[in-house]
């Protein structure tokens, strides 16, 4: 099996990373401040260079104010159904 961080998919939830932290208006150095980590680490995770776990992913996403169950469901739309991952 390969690693997620290398697949579509988990391009799509870096991709709402991102989004959600434009949309809120912050940018990677504001976003840390919130979380109270090094901006790099925003950095490495939207670059793919950092794997986030699920706990992370909804600090992320709450702390850029977004509904975390909405951007949950638009990645979950983009997993390829049980049994078609090579």
């Amino acid at each position: 099996m390969e690693k997620s961080t290398h697949t579509p998919e988990y391009a799509v939830l870096r991709s709402e990373l991102r989004i959600a932290r434009e949309n809120a208006g912050l940018s990677q150095r504001q976003l840390a401040a919130r979380l109270k980590v090094p901006h790099s680490w925003v950095a490495k995770v939207e670059s793919g260079e950092r794997r986030i776990d699920l706990v992370e992913f909804g600090w992320f996403i709450s702390a850029c104010g977004a509904d975390l169950l909405s951007v949950c469901e638009h990645v979950v739309r983009h997993l390829p159904r049980r049994g078609t991952r090579k």
